[in-house]
């Protein structure tokens, strides 16, 4: 009899010494929670519920689960292989074994000793603690409906000096009625909105702007009106890696372009921007492109509509990363390099886009574009009913800003020496 009891707990600790230790929040799932979700997930961040602590994660448990399963978190839409991107989070297989595991057998606490450490980030800020921040004059009212048009201001710099940025970060003022801002540079030599004066928000003439652009974007079709920085949510800020910077010229002004969303409420915003400026003269210049299409008509119902666009290197540059633009119409996009030998190089494929998410892919590693260079951007649009982003699938759409219209735009982020001229990177086209 002793004998079977002693074979009985020998057989029970070795069943536990075999069976793997409980899943718990403190060693196993904060540390994920830290590295993937934290950007987004803290207190004050964009997303509506926050990570920070077991209390506030222990109630999305099953609701992680889902997310990371169907890998709608984190957000990711390009096709590739793992490791093509830097800035790829998706979860690798143990990852979503853990957070699945912690939700089936009671998303347990654990020990809070075996918490790693808690993840820093500066204070109202994603980079590093900026330099120099500007923003809104003063607070824009948004009313509590209706449609608001893309909303400028324009911000003198004050700079008697040129300054490199290797950092920057848009910061909504009020994150619920702030679609979307871009801060763009405009040069000493720019003619762009210089009907308007500095420190007042305006709508600008789409009509006599598109005019004078071509048809195209209403911003970012000039080498002197750079964008620098961009918020959409989801979207990290920008941050070059070391030895490059973007420039903001002496005597240069910021334009601010804020899209505002009503939601029933009466709201006030007074985003901002922050810069970290470069210790040292950069050896290469960060500038934005654009392969873009703004004269497409896509007919009513049309459910594949394609459109493409084009632009071509005058000199050899480096790719740093690129993403496609659409708004509610728009299906898919892939960016292509042609190069002058006639080898295609797929950059990156977006086969179901989301308006929702305005991810920038970043490259691994900079890649070498050669002189004459093409890049592509071919989209598909879908207008048709089966489209439950549709606004109305029986309209012609054309170019616009308002997301009921379409763009058509794939961006690339290039590096250059220094010293280049940006005017001279694109052929005249």
């Amino acid at each position: 009899m002793k004998l079977l009891v002693a074979l009985f707990v020998f057989s029970a600790a070795l069943c536990a010494a075999d069976s793997p230790a409980p899943v718990t929040f403190y060693r196993d799932v904060a540390g994920i929670l830290q590295q993937r979700c934290q950007g987004c997930h803290r207190a004050g961040e964009v997303a509506p519920m926050a990570f920070d602590t077991y209390t506030e994660t222990r109630p999305w448990a099953k609701a992680i689960k889902q997310a990371v399963l169907s890998r709608k978190m984190p957000p990711w839409y390009a096709e590739g292989p793992a490791g093509k991107f830097h800035n790829d989070p998706s979860l690798s297989q143990p990852e979503i074994d853990k957070l699945v595991a912690w939700a089936d057998t009671g998303a347990a606490a654990g020990n809070p000793l075996d918490a790693p450490p808690a993840r820093h980030f500066a204070q109202g800020w994603s980079i590093q603690q900026p330099d120099q921040v500007f923003e809104l004059p003063q607070p824009y009212e948004v009313p509590a409906s209706g449609t608001i048009e893309y909303t400028y201001v324009i911000v003198p710099t004050g700079f008697t000096e040129d300054r490199w940025v290797t950092q920057a970060e848009v910061r909504p003022g009020n994150p619920a009625v702030v679609h979307h801002a871009n801060v763009y540079i405009r040069e000493p030599g720019s003619g762009w909105l210089r009907e308007y004066p500095a420190g007042k928000m305006f709508i600008p003439d789409e009509r006599k702007d598109r005019a004078a652009t071509g048809g195209s974007s209403s911003a970012g079709a000039s080498v002197r009106e750079q964008v620098i920085v961009g918020f959409v949510p989801g979207r990290p800020p920008k941050q070059v890696p070391p030895g490059y910077a973007m420039l903001i010229p002496a005597g240069s002004d910021l334009v601010f372009q804020v899209h505002y969303t009503t939601n029933g409420k009466a709201a006030a915003d007074r985003t901002r921007v922050g810069f970290v400026y470069a210790k040292t003269p950069p050896a290469k210049r960060v500038i934005r492109i654009q392969a873009s299409n703004a004269r497409f008509a896509i007919p009513p119902g049309a459910a594949d509509y394609p459109v493409s666009g084009s632009a071509q290197l005058q000199i050899p540059c480096e790719l740093l990363d690129a993403y496609p633009h659409m708004h509610l119409r728009g299906k898919s996009m892939a960016l292509t390099a042609v190069y002058p030998t006639g080898e295609k190089d797929e950059l990156v494929r977006v086969p179901h886009y989301d308006f929702n998410w305005q991810l920038i892919y970043e490259m691994k590693q900079p890649k070498i574009l050669p002189k004459g260079t093409i890049l592509r951007a071919d989209a598909t649009f879908d207008n048709s009913p089966n489209n439950r982003f549709n606004p109305d699938s029986k309209a012609e759409v054309r170019w616009g800003d308002q997301s009921w219209e379409e763009m058509m735009v794939g961006f690339f982020d290039l590096a250059i020496p220094a010293k280049a001229d940006p005017a001279a990177v694109l052929a005249p086209q």
